[in-house]
């Protein structure tokens, strides 16, 4: 039973240290809070709805930015492993387009499509949209060669090829990418949210800091630590629940 308590025993503890602190050496300070106000202020803050109304937005552009970006970098990375020549052509186009940082494009999107859930979608996107078709393109690069050279001379098309041997073979791989696409999605939502979008969690935490609440904005810090924390833990959860049925259906 323990077990299941030890990987908190060093936030408690860290947590600890800093009401400590808070409350003796820093009491006068103006900048930090201890973690007891930002209890209370979480409270008020999900009392009147606050939390609630910015964490839906900022969950809910994370999740569409991500469902158009993992889409599309799943595709594209699919199409880029399977063809040869492809990837020979687009070499240039990815490779320019790629490092550029996500939050680069927060001006250019902002012109396009105002402030808003459309500019903080596109922007997350596009974060997204990389990763996704890296991992995927190594995955289907990865596939038995046999098994693609079966299909060839049994004259599969392109469609029968994907849904019955690469599709199947690079599911496990494609849930790596997906956790790293969560977490891509979230911290980009809140990175927009704090730079220019007036809506979600970083906004709200922008607020708290400009307002000089730092028991609030301690409060949005924690608050969306433990959101990725249980996003990621639920990524995880499907990711080894997809790979036991799968097992299963081997057996």
């Amino acid at each position: 039973m323990t077990r299941w308590f030890r990987p908190f025993v060093f936030p408690a503890l860290v947590l600890a240290a800093l009401e400590l602190w808070a409350r003796t050496i820093g009491a006068s300070s103006d900048s930090v809070a201890p973690p007891s106000a930002a209890l209370l202020a979480f409270g008020r803050a999900l009392t009147d709805g606050s939390l609630l109304v910015a964490t839906g937005f900022t969950l809910g552009s994370a999740a569409v930015g991500l469902l158009i970006g993992g889409g599309l970098g799943v595709a594209l990375g699919t199409l880029l492993g399977l063809s040869a020549r492809a990837a020979r052509l687009s070499f240039v186009s990815v490779e320019v387009l790629r490092p550029v940082p996500s939050v680069a494009l927060i001006p250019l999107a902002m012109l396009v499509f105002g402030f808003g859930l459309r500019m903080e979608v596109s922007v997350v996107a596009f974060a997204c949209l990389w990763p996704m078709a890296l991992l995927a393109q190594a995955a289907v690069q990865q596939v038995e060669p046999r098994l693609l050279e079966v299909a060839r001379a049994l004259q599969m098309t392109a469609w029968q090829r994907f849904t019955w041997i690469v599709g199947p073979a690079i599911v496990p791989r494609l849930f790596v990418a997906l956790r790293l696409g969560v977490a891509i999605a979230l911290v980009v939502a809140v990175t927009v949210e704090i730079a220019a979008n007036p809506h979600g969690m970083g906004y709200s935490m922008m607020i708290a800091q400009q307002s000089l609440d730092p028991a609030l904005m301690l409060a949005w810090l924690l608050w969306i630590g433990l959101v990725g924390f249980a996003i990621n833990a639920g990524a995880l959860w499907l990711q080894r629940g997809v790979a036991r049925r799968m097992g299963e259906a081997a057996s």
